[in-house]
């Protein structure tokens, strides 16, 4: 028993050592990606026969890596690439409400084209015609290469045969310990930020050393950036909270054992009382402004609202008195919501409908956003987030607060968007029903 056990320890160690050798390798030709090549922690795991993660280990089999290292080295390089190219594009946490299997392959997709695209000898590999097909289908048919793209694309393909070849074709590494829904651990979520930070370096490498590999180097950025969305437009929301003394028992700060003590001890008389108040960073005023001119879907923009006053009830960010206003408006104001309670968002949703239709014009929104400051209708107000699908007229003066222009499904982003605001882009199925 102890002699199975040496053997499989060495196994171990063996096939530790063949990936840092793979890492070293993979750094030679990929230099920009140093940190995220290291990021991952090796962990053996009989459960599966290839690569997987989770974002913070890189799992491995003992048997494939011994076996394959000897006929086919080269196929360890790309798997080992291709688990890190999922964190980086943060494919692990980008899902939302996305059928897993038709995701899994349309991210391994993405994926296999990025390796495909790079002329190193590390990863370089003759195509299949299947490939040579797919990949000529994206061209001729101007499909960006991203998952969120090509995911669309797979949900045209009704024949369940094609389907199976492309998963075979594509299938690299397991998926089993990728989040399973849309309220990842925190673990699992700090990972996610983890990459997201990983990704912005890995951007900046590429612009110093990428050159050679130029439009491999400008999908991968691509990637990275809409990698950045889910997690962002979380964010985003936080740049409108303040941090505020609320009413509320902290218990953070409180002492149960002290407290029963003293109860015990001297009857009614606790030793330590909990502190009355609390700081806590919620929502207190902020914006919404939804573009209603003729392209806008009516239902994608109740979709979006639901999911934003989720995120906000889920993180518990109304204050007993906030203020927020959802406009309509296209090339005029239309529509002033006050949402000042739970029960406002209730009544918002149960009876929105879109009112307009003209042509997009951001400039109204923002002047009467001033008038109501100017008013003294806001106090504190934090920021404005404009909901558009299209193209507009920006106002050329930076208001007093933050700005942040919401694209959906647009990959490239609008040069007209003033430097002082922010630009975020989004996809249709983060919302869906």
């Amino acid at each position: 028993m102890a002699h199975k056990s040496t053997q499989s320890e060495w196994e171990t160690n063996m096939c530790t050592r063949i990936l840092e050798l793979i890492r070293n390798e993979l750094y030679l030709d990929f230099r920009y990606l140093d940190m995220a090549l290291s990021s991952l922690t090796f962990s053996a795991n009989e459960q599966i026969r290839t690569f997987a993660t989770d974002g913070t280990f890189l799992y491995f089999s003992v048997e494939q890596i011994l076996r394959v290292f000897r006929s086919n080295p080269q196929f360890l390089d790309r798997a080992y690439l291709h688990s890190v190219l999922h964190c980086i594009f943060r494919h692990l946490w980008m899902r939302g409400k996305r059928e897993p299997v038709l995701w899994n392959l349309a991210c391994d997709i993405t994926v296999e084209w990025m390796i495909d695209s790079f002329d190193k000898a590390s990863t370089k590999r003759i195509l299949s015609l299947s490939r040579k097909k797919y990949y000529t289908h994206l061209k001729e048919e101007k499909i960006p290469v991203t998952a969120a793209a090509i995911y669309r694309d797979l949900l045209t393909i009704t024949d369940p045969e094609e389907q199976m070849r492309l998963q075979f074709e594509y299938y690299t590494d397991d998926h089993r310990f990728w989040p399973k829904d849309n309220s990842p651990s925190p673990s699992s979520a700090k990972a996610g930020e983890n990459w997201e930070k990983i990704g912005r370096r890995a951007s900046r490498e590429m612009e110093m050393r990428g050159k050679q590999d130029s439009e491999a180097i400008s999908s991968m950025q691509t990637q990275i950036e809409q990698g950045r969305s889910r997690r962002s437009y979380r964010e985003f929301l936080r740049k409108f909270t303040v941090l505020q003394e609320e009413i509320h028992c902290d218990y953070d700060e409180f002492d149960l054992n002290y407290y029963t003590y003293g109860l015990q001890i001297y009857k009614n008389m606790p030793l330590i009382e909990p502190l009355e108040s609390r700081e806590i960073m919620k929502i207190s005023e902020f914006v919404i402004v939804i573009d209603t001119s003729y392209s806008t879907s009516g239902t994608l923009v109740k979709r979006f609202l639901t999911e934003t006053f989720q995120i906000i009830r889920q993180r518990d960010s109304f204050f007993q008195k906030s203020h927020i206003r959802i406009l309509q408006c296209d090339n005029q104001v239309h529509a002033d919501t006050i949402i000042e309670s739970a029960d406002d968002i209730e009544h918002l949703l149960d009876n929105f409908s879109l009112i307009g239709g003209g042509g997009t014009d951001f400039r109204p929104a923002f002047t009467y956003v001033n008038d109501l400051l100017s008013q003294g209708v806001f106090h504190h107000l934090k920021g404005l987030l404009y909901f558009t699908d299209g193209k507009g007229i920006y106002p050329t003066k930076r208001p007093e607060y933050e700005t942040a222009f919401l694209f959906m499904d647009t990959l490239e982003p609008d040069p007209n968007v003033p430097a002082w605001a922010m630009q975020l882009h989004l996809e249709a199925e983060d919302f869906d029903e």
